[in-house]
This record gives structure tokens, sequence and C-alpha cells, in this order.
């Protein structure tokens, strides 16, 4: 899919896609789009919007998830324990981190399943994903 093309909603869906199981990475087109002179405020805006949406997405499946269906999928019970065991030590701080490539999604995934405090998951992944992007943000608004 030609995200680029799309403005603003091809940075969104990439942001949203990206934060699921979906192996897509949105800092491509963040980054092409600022080069583009997109404003790099919407950009961080939109780009944190639809990141913090697809990882609420995982949680909210993760919510609903139950032990069989999560078998079917192919997921091992030590992958649960081991990831039962990270909730339950450190919480929903693990939610900061949810923007990490490979281990964020099935975090938050977890962080659901494990019922996690879902404001403060949404808040510590609002944060998280606002200062990753910014970071990708900052030399462009100057």
């Amino acid at each position: 899919m030609d995200f680029y093309s799309l403005g603003y909603l091809g940075l969104f869906l990439s942001g949203f896609l990206s934060a699921t199981i979906v192996p897509l990475a949105s800092e491509g087109v963040l980054l092409f789009m600022l080069e583009s002179e997109y404003s790099p405020v919407w950009c961080l805006i939109i780009a944190t919007v639809a990141n913090v949406l697809g990882g609420l997405t995982n949680y909210i499946l993760g919510y609903w998830g139950n032990k069989k269906w999560f078998k079917k999928l192919g997921v091992k019970e030590s992958k649960l324990n081991k990831f039962e065991s990270y909730v339950q030590r450190y919480g929903f701080w693990l939610a900061f981190f949810s923007w990490v490539p490979i281990v964020g999604d099935p975090m938050t995934i977890a962080l659901g399943f494990f019922k996690a405090n879902f404001w403060k998951v949404t808040l510590l992944m609002i944060i998280g994903k606002f200062l990753r992007y910014l970071v990708f943000v900052i030399p462009y608004l100057y």
C-alpha cells in the first residue's frame, strides 16, 4: 500500500497498523512526510494518536482473549507465563515501552489479557509513543 500518496490519512493508517501485529514501521512514512514539508506538529499528533489507537486495539484484543484462543493462534503456555510474570512485576508501566519494535505489540496484548488498568496503560502509552515520534519530528520544527 502506498501510504505516502494518502497524505495525513496514510500517516494515520501506517501509524495505526504498525502498532498492531501487522509488521509495519510508521517511521518511514513519518520521515517522508516531514521531508515533503508536511506540518511537523500535525505529523506528530496524527502519528501519535494513530499509534496509540493501534496499541489500544491490541490491549482490547488481549482483554477479550482467553487461553484457548491464544493457544489456537500458536502462543505457547510458557510465553503466556512469561508475559504474566512481566505484567505482575512491572504492571501498567510496561505500556510506556509499547513503542519498542517486536516486543511492544505482544506486550500491549498481554497488558489487556492480564487486565492492567486501562487508563494508566493509555496514559503511559501516549507518553511513550509521543516521545518516540518527537525524536523524529524535532529536527523539522525549526
